[in-house]
């Protein structure tokens, strides 16, 4: 897995609807610093639907590496319009980034 790969997927795919700092803004996205570890839907002042509340999925790597392949499979009904990342290595290395950089 390499974080600096998973930086660039991030900056290409994700951050145009996220960010990861601390005390970060919402955008389209809710922000994701601190998700690690969290069930799905519970950052503060971030409009979710109802199937990403309802989901009552946990964040850890396992079940990030299945939601990024396909989001809407993974959680019905999110409003997430991402289509996924079909490469496990581009998966993997995004998930690196993710646990470094959203991390308390």
């Amino acid at each position: 897995m390499s974080e600096a790969k998973g930086a660039k997927i991030f900056k290409q795919k994700c951050a145009q609807c996220h960010t990861v700092e601390e005390g970060g803004s919402h955008k389209q996205g809710p922000n994701l610093y601190g998700f690690f570890g969290r069930q799905s839907g519970q950052a503060s002042g971030y409009s979710y639907s109802s199937a990403n509340k309802n989901s009552g999925v946990v964040w850890k790597e396992d079940t990030l590496f299945e939601y990024l392949e396909n989001p809407k499979k993974y959680i019905k009904g999110t409003k997430m319009v991402f289509a996924g990342l079909k490469k496990e290595k581009d998966r993997n290395d995004l998930i690196a980034y993710l646990k470094a950089s959203c991390t308390a």
